[in-house]
């Protein structure tokens, strides 16, 4: 009896780490068209489009331009701050519908080339890391009470796009150890009274 309980608990360990593991894969990544409607083009107030934006680490952003114009680089503060360039971090450019992943909690700095920086082809972006729920029930994602919150990008706009269900929370790594750990509990105090049932 007892080689079975252990390996149920085994299996039932796997799961739930496979579930964790899914749940923090889909429910923090957020995909930002930058510019919103307006796309990456001239003309476009990206420094209040930016200042809309809450950000975190894990998220993507979404540039949509005309390739045969505008490029895409991700430049330091002071390259931003002159549309210098040369010296540029990153090329982003690929096709047009490119996308960038910030996978750290600073200051990103992004122009086009050729001139068009001074025409205000230029965002800088905050990115944050998640915060950290201080209570259990912030695991949870909130109760949906109609099919329209799983409307996911028609209910956030063409500027804000969920790559998932719009009604999940983020969860970070921590969150899940914490879940698996409280799961955990109370597979083994269930096994306990068992036990102690048979014994006594």
């Amino acid at each position: 009896m007892e080689r079975g309980l252990k390996s149920k608990s085994g299996r039932m360990l796997i799961v739930i780490t496979i579930v964790g593991w899914l749940i923090t894969r889909g429910a923090s990544e957020t995909r930002y068209k930058v510019g919103g409607s307006s796309g990456w083009n001239q003309n476009v107030n990206y420094t209040q489009w930016s200042s809309h934006q809450q950000l975190f680490v894990g998220d993507w952003l979404y540039f949509v331009f005309d390739k045969r114009y505008y490029n895409v680089l991700e430049v330091n503060k002071t390259s931003y701050e002159n549309c210098n360039e040369q010296g540029f971090i990153k090329n982003v450019s690929r096709g047009g519908r490119d996308v960038f992943e910030v996978r750290e909690a600073r200051p990103y700095y992004f122009i086009s080339g050729g001139g068009y920086c001074y025409h205000g082809m230029r965002v800088a972006v905050i990115v944050q890391q998640p915060p950290i729920p201080t209570t259990i029930s912030q695991l949870l994602p909130p109760p949906t009470t109609s099919p329209a919150s799983y409307s996911g990008a028609l209910a956030l706009g063409p500027d804000h796009v969920q790559t998932y269900n719009s009604s999940v929370s983020r969860i970070s790594c921590p969150q899940v150890l914490l879940s698996l750990v409280l799961v955990l509990i109370c597979q083994f105090s269930t096994y306990l009274w068992r036990k102690i049932a048979v014994c006594c």
